[in-house]
């Protein structure tokens, strides 16, 4: 009786350390979703949000926010995703930063969460696996409205995986989250495509099985002829119902224009291949050498279609660094199966440990706890701080808020047609309403005949020779310019401009009249 009860109590203790550990995984989670709100295109987004809450929910025909090209015919591909962030912002008054922190964490979390389920496995391995993935998506994380995409990408997977478990009917909810996705971000053209890879790879896959070609013993399953055809026809429908927004078919338009625009693509730096300069590189890479290592030893199943779609993913990822988060959740339920698989490995070859559950657990929930206040409380008080109070907190980080104060005093001294840096434009009209900008996130791609103002930005700011003939053909007669750059110090040196302000951060000059 006393062995019996022994070892009950020992598995009761085993349970609840599991418990533990499992809440303990869940906090640093949090900890990773929750960032700052430090992304450049935020506010951009917030402001056209609150200006299309504010006109009933209408859009604008062309861009309302440049004085570059207010005659571009703006396609706003994120305008539903805009509307609820102003939504959220605007209803939690002084805690609406707050609201869009949590609101950004929760897709991001959400995502990862659903991505992870794919994975039969328990829950503490999943919770793992979202804790590695995420620690690597830490650079990619924040305030972004492309993680609207990536739980669209996570809810794709899992419809999917649904499908290849004999569960047909969830295949009508294709067109719906299409819908949906295209009114909420541009990325559903991606979920278009790897769902167009998917059923590909099947149908290859069906015809070697049918023909024989394919002799090795699959370990996913083989979709019948029936299945193919009603996915085909859902990922149809799917398609056809991603035309059902303000644009129509427009927004195919505007997307493949920015997905062509080589002088963007070569330019900005989410646009570059990965490399391991830098600690978003860094961490990447001993992510995918982590599950290499893992693949390596522990991985042997015979899975077509989710080899060759992984390897597409990880090619994509290695090209774009705006594909790195895609790859970590399309691999997120590899990762946590091989946790699994890792455990039970050493369970089997390591019989102490099978015997010594609980020390073993208690470790792991111990370096967890550790990890986690190695994270920090501090950083949840920055993240609570640029929530709710985002101007004090943005004193502690690159953007002019101090700029903008004064701005807001002497406006009258300032000129009619203002310049800016790239980064700062989405900044500008979060905290400047009413205020038109030069150059914002949205315009890397915006040509209206020889008129590219990206271009002539990057020609602005070359830093051998700035060529200032820009801000002649734009009229701009002010600006606000990152302090120590090329074009700061031209301008503060010209005859025709005058400094009118200086701090740590930025200079303002102002034509001379």
């Amino acid at each position: 009786m006393n062995a019996e009860a022994d070892a009950s109590m020992g598995l009761s203790l085993s349970r609840g350390i599991v418990i533990l550990l499992d809440l303990l995984l869940v906090a640093f989670i949090i900890n990773l979703v929750l960032q700052p709100l430090l992304e450049p295109d935020l506010g951009w987004h917030l402001r056209a949000g609150l200006d299309v809450v504010a006109h009933g929910w209408r859009l604008p025909d062309t861009d309302p926010y440049s004085h570059t090209m207010p005659d571009w015919h703006w396609v706003e591909h994120a305008w539903l995703t805009d509307g609820l962030i102003a939504l959220i912002y605007q209803g939690m008054g002084a805690l609406g930063g707050v609201g869009l922190i949590v609101f950004f964490g929760g897709v991001a979390g959400l995502a990862w969460w659903t991505a992870s389920g794919i994975a039969r496995v328990p829950t503490s391995y999943r919770l793992a696996a979202m804790v590695g993935s995420l620690w690597a998506a830490l650079p990619f994380l924040g305030a972004r409205t492309q993680l609207l995409s990536l739980l669209g990408m996570a809810l794709l997977l899992r419809v999917w995986a649904c499908i290849q478990q004999g569960h047909r009917q969830w295949v009508w909810t294709l067109p719906p989250l299409f819908l949906c996705w295209a009114n909420l971000h541009g990325g559903f053209t991606a979920g278009l495509f790897l769902m167009t890879v998917l059923l590909s790879l099947s149908l290859v896959l069906k015809v070697c099985v049918e023909w024989r070609l394919c002799r090795a013993a699959l370990d996913e399953p083989v979709l019948s002829w029936g299945d193919l055809r009603v996915c085909a026809i859902a990922l149809g429908l799917a398609a056809a119902a991603t035309a059902v927004n303000p644009y129509g078919w427009g927004l195919y338009v505007e997307i493949y224009d920015s997905l062509t625009d080589r002088f963007m693509i070569e330019t900005l730096r989410e646009w570059q291949p990965v490399s391991l300069e830098g600690w978003a590189g860094r961490a990447y890479g001993l992510y995918l050498a982590v599950l290499l290592c893992l693949v390596a030893g522990w991985y042997r199943r015979v899975e077509p279609v989710r080899w060759v779609m992984l390897l597409l993913v990880l090619g994509l990822s290695l090209r774009h660094w705006r594909n790195v988060t895609l790859f970590l959740v399309v691999s997120l339920p590899l990762l946590a199966e091989l946790l699994a698989a890792v455990v039970a490995s050493c369970l089997r070859r390591a019989a102490l440990l099978k015997e010594r559950t609980t020390p073993v657990l208690l470790v792991l929930a111990g370096t967890t706890a550790t990890a986690l206040y190695g994270q920090g409380l501090e950083h949840l008080d920055r993240v609570w701080q640029s929530g709710r109070a985002p101007e004090r907190y943005f004193e502690q980080t690159e953007y002019p808020i101090e700029a903008v104060r004064w701005i807001r005093s002497h406006r009258h001294e300032l000129g009619t047609r203002l310049y800016n840096d790239y980064g700062f434009g989405g900044f500008l009209l979060w905290h400047l309403p009413g205020e038109r900008i030069f150059i914002d996130g949205r315009m890397p791609a915006w040509r209206i005949n020889d008129r590219r103002i990206f271009q002539d930005y990057v020609e602005l700011n070359r830093d051998d020779a700035p060529k200032l003939a820009v801000l002649d053909r734009y009229g701009v007669d002010w600006g606000l310019i990152q302090q120590g750059t090329g074009l700061a110090k031209v301008l503060e040196d010209h005859r025709s401009w005058q400094t009118v302000y200086a701090d740590a951060k930025v200079v303002i000059v102002r034509r001379r009249s």
